[in-house]
């Protein structure tokens, strides 16, 4: 895994954040709330990750998004850290099942046939309409087809591998147009897990994230 300080001033709050699959810097350099430090983890091709990043902050904002909901929930398991709230973003803690995250022939497909076209459909199913494509492209990650089919591979090993984490999360943001990890199959796994919101957002939805990296208290408020 690679784990990149976005934004480190030696403050005493820090914004962890777990990025999606295929991710990289460039998609997540932005704006970020006042009086916090900025730690991006992506590239989830090996799962191992430094703890002692996290050493010294005296509050954590934790969000994750679509993968990385269940790479976090597997990597921060069993650790006490002072967490001021654990968000999920259009993803859960079982990413590969037929009623709680992507189905499993979707997810197989995509592994078997990875290509540079189906890598263009997916970013535009991700984006769901032309200027989210256009917005997402300007920001692409560098990252070769080659590096993504491995990391989606190793991925899909690991969460079949296994148990479903028992990690915490305080609320869960549902995309009503998410293409990628159907709304209904979020809601039922965070029942009885975590407080679900709804909002009017596709998978990948630039103005909800730079809400939430800016640090909108309306976002990161527990409802």
């Amino acid at each position: 895994m690679r784990q990149v300080f976005i934004k480190r001033e030696g403050n005493p709050r820090l914004l962890l954040f777990f990025s999606g699959w295929g991710s990289d810097e460039r998609l997540f350099t932005r704006p970020v709330m006042e009086g916090y430090d900025y730690l991006l983890c992506f590239d989830y091709s090996c799962l191992d990750f430094d703890y002692s990043l996290l050493e010294g902050y005296q509050e954590i904002r934790l969000m994750a998004w679509s993968m990385g909901v269940w790479v976090a929930s597997q990597v921060l398991q069993g650790r006490d850290y002072p967490w001021q709230l654990r968000l999920a973003v259009n993803g859960t803690p079982v990413p590969v099942d037929d009623e709680r995250g992507i189905p499993e022939v979707i997810f197989q497909g995509t592994l078997a046939n990875f290509s540079e076209p189906v890598l263009a459909r997916f970013r535009r199913r991700i984006c769901g309409t032309a200027e989210g494509v256009k917005e997402f492209l300007s920001y692409a990650p560098y990252r070769s087809v080659e590096s993504l089919q491995e990391e989606l591979a190793a991925l899909y090993r690991e969460v079949k591998e296994r148990p479903i984490a028992p990690f915490e999360w305080d609320m869960a943001y549902v995309g009503t147009r998410d293409k990628i990890f159907p709304p209904a199959a979020q809601c039922r796994a965070w029942e009885q897990r975590a407080a679900v919101v709804t909002v009017e957002a596709e998978h990948y939805d630039a103005g909800v994230f730079n809400r939430l990296l800016i640090g909108e208290e309306e976002l990161w408020t527990k409802r």
